[in-house]
């Protein structure tokens, strides 16, 4: 009788360090996928602070009094470079997006700019690093709520407390963001 209590408690006992080697696993495969994520929106972020500079100047070669949108849209790399957690990210992307635009509304008025090849060049690289950027956002966001869930669920959740396993933030856009940027060159 004793045999069989011994071989039932070690039967238990392997079934739990199973049940939380299998949790554990799967909650850091989670957390790994989610920072895999988060690397490669800074990946599009850095690509895209990386082509700002060049824009700027190609568009300063022809664009000689809008100091006032070179000044926002270098503010807007320098905030976005700075950007550590997930909304501040969210929000400097949104700052970035919002300056960009107001320099791309000053090229519209200069015909030649927009048929200088650098400057096509640029606007090819920025608007594909814009969809790479998107497709990260949208994988991050899966990857974000798979961890979520995970953490959340039971027995999961036991464990992703034990061994302190967290929610993370999705990347979300900001409330400024529902409003389209207006652009005012009668300043």
């Amino acid at each position: 009788m004793k045999k069989k209590s011994a071989l039932g408690v070690a039967i238990i006992v392997v079934l739990i360090l199973v049940l939380t080697g299998t949790s554990y696993n799967s909650l850091l495969s989670k957390q790994i996928n989610v920072e895999e994520k988060v690397a490669n929106i800074d990946s599009q972020l850095q690509r895209r602070a990386d082509l700002i500079p060049n824009l700027v100047g190609t568009v300063k070669g022809y664009v000689k009094h809008e100091d006032d949108v070179f000044k926002a849209v270098n503010e807007a790399r320098t905030k976005l470079l700075a950007a550590k957690t997930m909304p501040e990210k969210a929000e400097a992307s949104q700052t970035t997006q919002a300056a960009l635009g107001r320099l791309l509304a000053v090229a519209e008025n200069y015909p030649e700019l927009k048929s200088d090849k650098l400057y096509t060049n640029l606007m090819d690289e920025l608007a594909g690093t814009e969809n790479r950027l998107a497709y990260a956002r949208d994988e991050y966001n899966q990857a974000a709520k798979a961890n979520n869930q995970a953490v959340s669920r039971f027995p999961s959740v036991i464990f992703a407390r034990l061994f302190s396993f967290n929610k993370v933030d999705y990347f979300q856009a900001t409330k400024a963001a529902q409003t389209a940027p207006t652009v005012d060159f009668s300043k």
